[in-house]
Parts: C-alpha cells; sequence; structure tokens
C-alpha cells in the first residue's frame, strides 16, 4: 500500500506540475479579449507595454506606450453590459507595421494634429519648412515619424491614471524648439476617459495634440459607425477645402450642417 500510495501520489504531482505549467501559458485577457504578451516588445530600445486602467464599474481602457494609443475601450451600456467602442489592433506588430498596416488608430496625434498647409508656416517672422508626407501637405506631425510612432515613457498611477511622456528635438520633422509633451488619460468613477494634453518648449513653436480614436458605439466593427451623433460644445467651427485644409474662416454653426441635429 506504501508503495501504491507513493506512485499516486508522484503521478498527482506531475498532473499538478502540468496544471501549473499550462497556467503560464495561459493568455491573460483584459475585458476586451486583448492578450497584453502580444505587446510585450522593444522598438528603438525603449520597452513597449500594453498598460490598463479600470474603475469599479468594469470600465476599462488598454493603451499602449506606442504612440500613446488606446487600443480598446470597454463601457458598460444600459445594461450594464461592458462593449469595446474603439476601433483598434490586437497586436503591436501591425501598429508598428507602417508599411502593411498603416495606421494612426488611437494615437495621441503631436506635434501638430490635422494638415499644415504646403508644410509650412511662418512664426515672429520666421518660415518654416515641414516634412510632407500627404502630398503638398504635412499631416499630423510627420505621420510615420510623428509622435504616434514613437514610443512614450510610461508611468501608471494606480488603477486609473496613465500618464505618457514624449521628448521631442528641436528642428525635428522642421518644427522649432525642444518639446516635452505629456499625454495623461484618467478613467472616473462616472465611466468618462479624460484626457490631458501639456507641453513645455525651449523656444516659440506651434503645437496642438489630440487624440486619434475611430469609435463605433454599437461595438460591433463589421458595421459602419454613421447613425452616432457627435454632440460638441461649441459656436463656432473651421470649414476645410476638398484637401481638408482649413480655410481660415471661422463660422458660426447656428444653420451650418453641423447644427443639424
Amino acid at each position: 500500500m506504501k508503495v501504491l500510495r507513493t506512485i499516486f501520489m508522484g503521478i498527482s504531482a506531475v498532473a499538478l506540475l502540468f496544471s501549473c505549467s499550462e497556467a503560464k501559458k495561459m493568455p491573460q485577457l483584459t475585458a476586451s479579449g486583448l492578450d497584453a504578451a502580444k505587446f510585450d516588445t522593444t522598438i528603438r530600445e525603449m520597452p513597449v507595454k500594453l498598460y490598463t486602467l479600470k474603475n469599479a464599474n468594469g470600465m476599462e481602457v488598454c493603451i499602449t506606450n506606442y504612440g500613446g494609443r488606446i487600443v480598446s475601450l470597454c463601457v458598460p451600456d444600459k445594461d450594464g453590459k461592458l462593449t469595446d467602442v474603439v476601433l483598434g489592433f490586437d497586436n503591436i506588430a501591425q501598429y508598428a507595421d507602417t508599411i502593411n498596416t498603416p495606421s494612426d488608430y488611437g494615437s495621441s496625434v503631436g506635434r501638430y494634429a490635422n494638415r499644415i498647409k504646403e508644410g509650412k508656416f511662418t512664426l515672429n517672422n520666421t518660415e518654416y519648412q515641414l516634412k510632407k508626407n500627404d502630398g503638398p501637405n504635412c499631416l499630423h506631425g510627420g505621420g510615420n515619424t510623428g509622435w504616434m510612432h514613437q514610443v512614450y515613457e510610461a508611468e501608471q498611477i494606480g488603477d486609473s491614471i496613465l500618464k505618457l511622456t514624449i521628448v521631442a528635438k528641436d528642428g525635428e520633422n522642421g518644427f522649432p524648439g525642444k518639446v516635452l509633451a505629456i499625454t495623461t488619460y484618467k478613467v472616473t468613477a462616472d465611466n468618462v476617459l479624460d484626457m490631458t494634453w501639456e507641453a513645455e518648449t525651449d523656444k516659440p513653436t506651434i503645437i496642438n495634440q489630440t487624440n486619434h480614436n475611430y469609435y463605433n458605439l454599437s461595438g460591433d466593427f463589421s458595421q459602419p459607425g454613421y447613425d452616432m451623433i457627435l454632440y460638441v460644445n461649441a459656436d463656432n467651427f473651421t470649414p476645410s477645402d476638398k484637401l481638408y485644409i482649413p480655410t481660415g474662416e471661422i463660422k458660426s454653426v447656428e444653420d451650418s450642417e453641423c447644427n443639424r441635429i
């Protein structure tokens, strides 16, 4: 009996070790189904990870410090069911592949969101020529060499705050001034994703940061999201031409297409 007991104990131990080994291999998935291991890499000698923010209600936001990108945004619907409402890839390889899968999905855009006509501007009587990456224009600070494809330093503060920091050199893509820029993502108790941008520079420059999420509130990314209603608390807007360049006019939203709802 002692021999049999030893054999059975040995089998149990082997089974337990096998179970533990298999458990280690099991991916640790987020609420949106992301495997954080697929974002764990090094780009330009800087570590890249997937960071998860959440609140007590179950809201969850997953962010990679590559480009400061929001990868998923899960919010409870009216029935309490969590739904991912932003478009994104499920791995870092596709985000970093600027040839086969170029995208600005979820990124923290800089130095300058939108297009700058002919890639140049004048500041304090000095004309600056920027990198042209959208036909004759500069888009999102240089596109593949802009901040959406740079690695931010990341500091997660508790469960709900992520602070991302980037330092841009003077002359980067033609922009003047060294810039220290900070993007802070915060999930609040009332299911709000609060985004804050800050920047400091050592000489006069221009800067216009934003987030570039693509939203589909249905959570079904196989369907278009054209039936959503966006509310912006604004009195005016800036019309653009066929190349999406602002015309310079500041127009009232009253009696415009922007005020049709």
